[in-house]
C-alpha cells in the first residue's frame, strides 16, 4: 500500500525517527499520455496532480510542512492563499489537530477551494487586497512564537513538492527532455528543479530536463521583470503579482537553459477545454497553462529539429476546484420534456 511521499522518499527528505508523519497518503499521482489528444506528434504526458487528497500539488509540500511543525511543537499554522494552499493547509492541520488561519484575497478565490478550507475548520479571513498583500501580513504574523507559516516560503514545502520530480523519473523510467509547468508564486518550478537535480546527484538519473514555465499574461511579473500591482487572469491559482520564489525560479530557468513565458487567458481556456474534451482530464484553468504553453511553443517551431523529445506537463489542480469556470466554458444543458420522441431526436442529431 502507498503510504505517502514521506514514507516513500524519506531518504531524500529532512525527516528523522522523531518526526511525526502527518499524511493523507498524498503523491503517487498518474502520468497520463496526452500527446495525440492535444494534436502533437511526440510523447507528451500529463502529471495529474489534481488526484492528490485535497485536489492539488500543494499536498506534497503540506505533509512535510505540517509534520515538521508538529515536530517543533507549534500551536498553529498560517498561510496566505489564492485557494489551493488554504485547502491543503486546512486539511493537514485538521489531521494534526492544529488550528489553521488562512488569509485570502477577497472575492478572488474559487468557490471549490474556499469550501474546502472552511469545511476542514480553518479560520478564513478575506483581505481587501490581493494575494501579495495577504502574504506580507502572514509573514509578519508568523514571526510570533508558536505560529508556523506554511506558504512555499517554508523550505519544507519545497522539500515535499520536489518528490513529484522523483515520481516522474520513476514512472517514465527516464528524465523527460522538457517539463512544462504553470508559474504563480514560483515555488513549484523551484521544487521540481531541485528534485531533478537531487536524482541526478544521487545517480538515479543521468540527465536534467529543460524547464518551461508559463505565467498568465495578466499576471506575469517574472516575464515582464517587474511586480504586477493588480494581477488579473482567469487562472486564479497563478494570479500572483510578486512571486515569493522569484529568484529561485529564474535559477531553474537559467540553469536548465529553459524559458518562462506569458500566455493569454484565451490560450489557457482553449487548453482547458481541449484537455477535458479530448483527453478526459478535468483540471483547473491554471493547470492548463502548462499545456497551453506547450502548444504555443510547438506552433512557434521551438521543438522543430530537436531529437528524442518527451514532455511532461504538470496539471497542478483538479477542475472541481473551480466549478464556475467549468460551467462558463462547457456547452449548455439541454432542457427537454419527458418525451421519448423528442429526446430520441436530440440524441440522433448528436
Amino acid at each position: 500500500m502507498w503510504r505517502g511521499i514521506i514514507a516513500e522518499y524519506s531518504r531524500y527528505l529532512p525527516v528523522t525517527k522523531d518526526t511525526p508523519i502527518i499524511t493523507l497518503q498524498e503523491g503517487n499521482t498518474p502520468l497520463i499520455p496526452i500527446g495525440e489528444a492535444i494534436g502533437l506528434d511526440f510523447p507528451v504526458y500529463a502529471k495529474y496532480e489534481g488526484l492528490n487528497p485535497t485536489g492539488s500539488f500543494k499536498d506534497r509540500g503540506m505533509t512535510m510542512a505540517v509534520s515538521k511543525a508538529m515536530e517543533e511543537g507549534v500551536n498553529a499554522v498560517i498561510c496566505a492563499s489564492t485557494g489551493n494552499t488554504s485547502a491543503s493547509a486546512a486539511a493537514y492541520a485538521a489531521k494534526a489537530g492544529l488550528p489553521c488561519f488562512v488569509l485570502i484575497p477577497e472575492g478572488a478565490t474559487a468557490v471549490g477551494k474556499l469550501s474546502q478550507a472552511l469545511i476542514h475548520g480553518a479560520k478564513v479571513i478575506a483581505v481587501k487586497g490581493n494575494f501579495d498583500a495577504a502574504l506580507r501580513i502572514v509573514r509578519d504574523l508568523a514571526t510570533q512564537k508558536g505560529i508556523t507559516l506554511v506558504n512555499s516560503l517554508n523550505p519544507y514545502r519545497i522539500e515535499g513538492q520536489k518528490t513529484a520530480a522523483f515520481e516522474i523519473c520513476d514512472q517514465l523510467g527516464h528524465v523527460p527532455s522538457h517539463l512544462c509547468i504553470p508559474v504563480g508564486n514560483a515555488g513549484n518550478i523551484t521544487a521540481y528543479w531541485q528534485g531533478f537535480q537531487e536524482y541526478l546527484n544521487a545517480g538515479i538519473s543521468n540527465s536534467l530536463p529543460v524547464m518551461l514555465g508559463f505565467q498568465a499574461e495578466g499576471a506575469a511579473p517574472i516575464v515582464y521583470n517587474r511586480p504586477i500591482e493588480k494581477p488579473e487572469t482567469v487562472a486564479t491559482a497563478i494570479r500572483i503579482g510578486n512571486p515569493a520564489s522569484w529568484e529561485k525560479a529564474l535559477a531553474a530557468r537559467d540553469e536548465s537553459k529553459g524559458s518562462i513565458l506569458a500566455i493569454t487567458d484565451e490560450e489557457i481556456l482553449a487548453a482547458y477545454r481541449l484537455l477535458a474534451s479530448k483527453a478526459g482530464l478535468f483540471c483547473e484553468p491554471a493547470s492548463a497553462a502548462s499545456v497551453a504553453g506547450l502548444i504555443e511553443m510547438n506552433s512557434s517551431g521551438y521543438f522543430q529539429g530537436k531529437h528524442n523529445v518527451s514532455v511532461v506537463c504538470i496539471l497542478t489542480g483538479h477542475g472541481l476546484k473551480d466549478p464556475d469556470n467549468a460551467f462558463e466554458q462547457a456547452p449548455e444543458v439541454i432542457t427537454a420534456p419527458p418525451d421519448y420522441a423528442v429526446i430520441q431526436e436530440i440524441v440522433m442529431e448528436g
